[in-house]
């Protein structure tokens, strides 16, 4: 089911996620996303999967937030907070300091999604060959 979900997540964009090596991603499932290092969320709606994101760690301390999709028939219900906000209470408890995510700048509902949740603005932290791409960070020593 995560791995349908993914796959609707990257048609979504409208451009290929090669360059972060997502078939072999998709292939090594849940991969980096397993603990204890990482965390994966799944929901559901009766037993069809509508949703999901996970974490993975991505150096000392630091994880990302990664693969945040609400199918958009049930947007609009604060799914994809809940997830969020899941998965910050989840790295806490890892243990990491910091969650970092990259977006584009055309998804203007999620970079408002994540500015209420405390994230700002930061230089790249790895290269995004796509035009637009917003790279942020949450503080998760701050509650």
């Amino acid at each position: 089911m995560i791995r349908e979900l993914f796959e609707e997540y990257e048609r979504s964009l409208g451009f290929d996620l090669c360059f972060q090596d997502f078939s072999r991603e998709l292939a090594g499932l849940p991969g980096a996303y397993a603990p204890p290092d990482g965390w994966l969320l799944l929901v559901t709606s009766g037993h069809a999967p509508v949703g999901c994101a996970g974490i993975r760690k991505i150096g000392h301390g630091i994880c990302e937030l990664k693969r945040m999709y609400v199918r958009p028939g049930f947007r609009g219900l604060k799914l994809g907070r809940r997830l969020a906000l899941l998965l910050i209470a989840e790295a806490r408890r890892i243990g990491y300091q910091k969650m970092r995510l990259d977006t584009i700048g055309t998804m203007v509902e999620a970079i408002g999604l994540y500015r209420s949740l405390g994230f700002r603005t930061i230089e790249p932290y790895y290269n995004n060959p796509v035009a637009g791409a917003l790279y942020m960070e949450l503080d998760l020593s701050h509650r």
